[in-house]
């Protein structure tokens, strides 16, 4: 009985954090996967060495609501930046020629697809539509609420509606966000 009791909470254990990760995917296979089945795609853009990366990684990334939510409606990208991972988008390819194996855990050269979608900073998330239009970047840290208000913005299709700077800051302002903070 005892037996079947510690099997039974290391199963909900297991289900409880499995659900807590992000099932990350390569560009090329999430662009692979939305030829099948479309989807939004987000990109996170981190680097190896970039600090407030890591910490989306652990405060914002491993939080269940936000995991479960980017499981659900996104085929999630974790793209470094500054490294080598050839990519095919719009029917271009993208790579990174001057990329030093000698630096990879430091500061190295920009990715050709990271300039081609306007990331300048880091981190940074992008945001692709299932027609793989770059719908916009938003960049630096993100706190599980802070990041919910742009996964829900596309997610839910509200960015249609949106046609100015105001109506943005009414968005905004007018959202409850419903994932918890930590």
């Amino acid at each position: 009985m005892l037996k079947r009791i510690v099997l039974l909470a290391l199963l909900m254990v297991t289900g409880v954090m499995s659900a807590q990760k992000i099932n990350w995917m390569s560009m090329n296979d999430a662009l692979a996967a939305q030829e099948k089945e479309p989807k939004l795609i987000f990109v996170d853009m981190y680097t190896n060495w970039c600090g407030p990366c890591k910490m989306m990684d652990r405060d914002t990334f491993s939080n269940a609501d936000v995991a479960n939510y980017i499981n659900e409606n996104y085929y999630a990208v974790k793209f470094n930046a500054e490294g080598q991972e050839p990519v095919r988008f719009n029917d271009v390819d993208f790579a990174n020629p001057s990329f030093d194996p000698a630096k990879a855990m430091r500061r190295n050269s920009q990715h050709q697809f990271t300039r081609h979608v306007g990331v300048r900073a880091y981190p940074t998330v992008v945001f692709i539509n299932e027609n793989s239009e770059v719908l916009t970047a938003v960049k630096s840290y993100k706190g599980p609420q802070q990041l919910e208000l742009y996964l829900k913005l596309f997610a839910e299709g509200d960015y249609k509606a949106l046609k100015t700077q105001e109506d943005f800051n009414s968005y905004t302002l007018n959202f409850k966000p419903s994932f918890k903070a930590k």
